[in-house]
């Protein structure tokens, strides 16, 4: 049976110039990787890229799948706290149901094509390593908790069952604004797609109500 290739660790830099090393590092491999895919992404391109010498990459990062994994977690950390403060300001902002969710997708679409081209590599070409994986689920599980609590506590929403409306309507927001960062429909601006959506959202939110 054929193994499993394994992902080895980076070294943990421990003083700031040798951080500051291994983020421009990381920054230019999304660069790299945006620009040229994964496979062409090669670690000459990354180091040259990044202003140090190969020797200095590998000095951090064993392979180009830990340059992935470094990446991809940057990359989430990044999207978690938009999303997270997007869920705090959820109260906070005025307004009726429909102009919160129109507000809250307008900012999840700008974050998916804010790089559509490294968005593209991570999710549809590199592999996904299963570190990443596991973060990714579990965030996750936390975004669909904080939403069932929010549907819980709003008067505007009527579902008979917050848990299940949490799953389907982070699963369905977070696969349609992917899809359309990525492949969007010819002719269909980024205000439309938001409208169609917080008007889905909304129907399905109110649905009680008639």
């Amino acid at each position: 049976m054929r193994k499993k290739k394994q992902i080895q660790r980076r070294r943990t830099p421990a003083q700031q110039r040798a951080r500051d090393t291994v983020e421009a590092i990381v920054e230019a491999a999304a660069q790299v990787f945006a620009r040229h895919g994964y496979a062409a992404g090669t670690t000459n391109r990354i180091a040259a890229r990044a202003g140090v010498s190969v020797g200095s990459v590998y000095q951090y990062f064993p392979n180009k799948d830990a340059l992935l994994v470094a990446v991809h977690m940057k990359h989430q950390a990044e999207g978690q706290l938009i999303v997270a403060g997007l869920l705090d300001d959820w109260n906070r902002q005025p307004g009726d149901l429909k102009a919160k969710l129109r507000r809250f997708l307008t900012e999840l679409v700008a974050m998916h094509t804010r790089s559509p081209d490294l968005h593209r590599v991570l999710f549809e070409e590199a592999p996904r390593p299963p570190s990443v994986q596991q973060s990714h689920r579990e965030f996750d599980r936390q975004v669909m908790r904080r939403t069932a609590k929010l549907l819980r506590e709003s008067p505007d929403v009527d579902v008979p069952d917050p848990d299940c409306a949490a799953f389907i309507i982070s699963q369905a927001v977070e696969c349609l604004a992917h899809q359309f960062a990525l492949h969007p429909p010819p002719r269909f601006a980024e205000g439309a797609f938001v409208d169609e959506v917080a008007e889905l959202l909304q129907r399905y939110l109110q649905r009680g109500r008639g």
